[in-house]
């Protein structure tokens, strides 16, 4: 075989023999997750966590340029040599693929939360209804806790630094109940691209590359420690999004601070509130009387953040990671992230909040 067809050739070994890993999540559990993946987490984060700002971003900017230098170079060739250049493509895409899924991505074939906590996935809408309640009566008495004042917002005193050495308190006391949530090795940073970021609509990302977890600080501050901790479970193995959500918001809850406490149930509530519209137009706002209007204008100031930074990019961007999560074994797409709701509503099923 001539070496150019030797990369292309692998690319398709390498997506077969992960159709069949699928089918053994044990075996990922065990000797990927819980083995070889924690020995290359835990390099990678201790080298490229020491360093302040994103490497990854970097890289990505660095491979961008070079692939748009290389485009150019190589316009006037496409139609003598587009099989070499297309080759060379295909050959790229390989070795790009075998990297990402050894450094992190092999973690989307593992056993499910759901099964490894013992949590049912189905309930009904009044189920749903009478959580989100619970949840609308913590959130605003963490709210009060904070302002006093049913009808000031939130406002966050800690700078985005602040927030990511704190959330690693909210993992500590996490993990002491679930010793498999455990996090060490920071590498937790502001991204270099989140004006971008923002524009495409996403509010951070896991770099799979260097481990380094990417969050855009351009959102609302009150928000940014769910963010960060949601990042931060992809950096100890969780690649659902649903998943992550959730252990994201138990890691915001579990901080002894209460501003993350906020930031944690006001995700939850705005989440059940968004999975309950979509159920039955117009049933979420029967809800909306009963959540204090300090609460509401930071949902306000949310989503009209994110209203304001709406471009023709955006459905773009999201109609690709929605079946790029659907190509990673993410059935539900976008919608994956609120599939969280279903592990909350039952996760407390015979707890209190």
């Amino acid at each position: 075989m001539k070496k150019k067809y030797i990369l292309p050739t692998l690319l398709i070994l390498q997506i077969v023999l992960l159709q069949i890993l699928k089918s053994y999540p044990e075996v990922t559990e065990r000797y990927y997750s819980n083995g070889l993946y924690q020995w290359i987490a835990a390099i990678s984060r201790t080298v490229f966590g020491k360093v302040p700002f994103s490497i990854g971003d970097i890289i990505y900017f660095i491979l961008v340029i070079t692939l748009l230098r290389w485009l150019y170079k190589n316009r006037k060739t496409w139609r003598i040599n587009w099989k070499d250049n297309l080759l060379k493509i295909v050959s790229i895409f390989s070795v790009t693929y075998f990297l990402f899924h050894l450094l992190w991505a092999i973690n989307y074939y593992r056993v499910p939360l759901y099964k490894k906590m013992a949590i049912e996935r189905k309930y009904s809408e009044e189920q749903l209804i009478t959580f989100t309640k619970k949840l609308i009566n913590k959130t605003n008495e963490i709210h009060h806790q904070i302002v006093s004042n049913d009808s000031v917002k939130v406002t966050f005193p800690y700078t985005e630094q602040q927030i990511f050495d704190k959330n690693i308190d909210g993992y500590k006391n996490l993990s002491s109940q679930y010793p498999f949530f455990s996090y060490e090795h920071p590498s937790i940073k502001k991204s270099l691209i989140s004006t971008p970021l923002t524009y495409m609509g996403f509010s951070g990302y896991l770099n799979p590359f260097t481990g380094e977890a990417q969050v855009n600080d351009r959102v609302p501050l009150y928000n940014f420690p769910t963010t960060a901790c949601h990042e931060m479970a992809h950096q100890i193995g969780y690649a659902s999004e649903s998943e992550a959500n959730f252990i994201g918001y138990l890691a915001s809850i579990k901080n002894n601070d209460m501003y993350f406490k906020f930031s944690g149930y006001s995700f939850a509530l705005k989440h059940c509130l968004n999975v309950l519209e979509k159920m039955e137009e117009g049933k979420s706002k029967t809800l909306l009387p009963l959540i204090n209007k300090g609460i509401r204008k930071n949902f306000k100031e949310s989503h009209e953040f994110w209203e304001s930074h709406q471009t023709f990019i955006e459905p773009g961007f999201k109609f690709f990671y929605d079946n790029f999560l659907k190509f990673n074994s993410q059935k539900d797409g976008l919608e994956s992230y609120s599939k969280f709701v279903d592990l909350m509503v039952n996760y407390y099923k015979y707890k209190p909040l």
